[in-house]
């Protein structure tokens, strides 16, 4: 600034001494204006210079910092595009690995549903040799059905013992031995007999002591006729006691309490082919 100013002196000397002509103090007081004013704008100047300066700086760190991140990006891209390669060179051995496990896993439920479809089969079978055997026993109230892929048979206790004995009556026998000729037939049934009383107090029945004890020996006296006398495999034998507890009715009248005394003998084909696949 001292520098313009001397420059601008110099210049109004020089002007003055060439033209000797002497300024009048109005010149000169313009001179001195637009020498200020001179001197305000180059003030401006120099702080919009260092304003912009300063814009550029930190446009610069900006940059930076956008530089920064676009070579982070890069990077993730890369190690994305790298791990989309791998995936894509796996894939079809992947792809071939499962595809090979769905097939097992078909070829295995075919063979259980081609299992169960057998024994569905031989369980309705069974049921209508059963029916035709003791046929003659139905109306002293013998019944045969299926539950669940088993065949029930069950015997009202009127069928197989005197009231309140354990001991199988002569007509109770003929079932059984009819019941024995049709299981003999068929070495891959699971035989369980199951005793079943009503909810009436035992009274006068000796060492029986109660529901309890009359179901199970019931049940033992048909395993025991079955096993000793008709040879029937014993392997194949369960016998249980169940007590009043799974009643078909309720215990209110003479007639449900009597369909709730009764002997089921459940059948169930032997599933051992099926364990096995589920097994594997």
């Amino acid at each position: 600034m001292k520098r313009l100013s001397l420059f601008l002196l110099v210049v109004l000397c020089i002007s003055t001494v060439s033209s000797c002509v002497i300024l009048s103090p109005k010149k000169y007081k313009a001179l001195l204006a637009k020498q200020d004013s001179l001197n305000v704008g180059w003030s401006d100047a120099q702080s919009k210079n260092e304003s912009l300066e300063q814009r550029i700086n930190r446009l610069k760190k900006d940059t930076a910092a956008l530089n920064g991140q676009i070579a982070e990006l890069r990077g993730q891209f890369n190690e994305m595009d790298a791990n989309y390669t791998k995936l894509r060179s796996n894939s079809s051995s992947e792809i071939n690995k499962l595809s090979g496990d769905l097939k097992k896993r078909e070829q295995r439920l075919k063979e259980v549903e081609e299992i169960l479809r057998k024994r569905d089969e031989a369980t309705n079978q069974l049921k209508a040799k059963l029916q035709e055997a003791l046929l003659g026993f139905t109306k002293n109230g013998l019944t045969v059905e299926i539950k669940n892929g088993k065949v029930y048979v069950s015997l009202t206790d009127k069928l197989l013992f005197p009231s309140g004995s354990i001991i199988i009556d002569e007509k109770g026998k003929q079932a059984l031995t009819q019941l024995a000729a049709v299981l003999k037939q068929q070495p891959e049934i699971n035989i369980a007999v199951e005793g079943h009383t009503d909810s009436q107090k035992i009274t006068n029945l000796g060492q029986i002591k109660d529901n309890w004890d009359l179901s199970v020996l019931r049940s033992t006296s048909v395993v025991r006729f079955l096993t000793e006398e008709q040879k029937v495999e014993s392997v194949r034998m369960t016998a249980t006691g169940k007590g009043e507890f799974q009643p078909l009715g309720p215990n209110t009248t003479a007639e449900s309490r009597s369909k709730n005394r009764r002997i089921e003998i459940v059948l169930s084909p032997k599933l051992d082919e099926l364990y096995d696949l589920i097994k594997q």
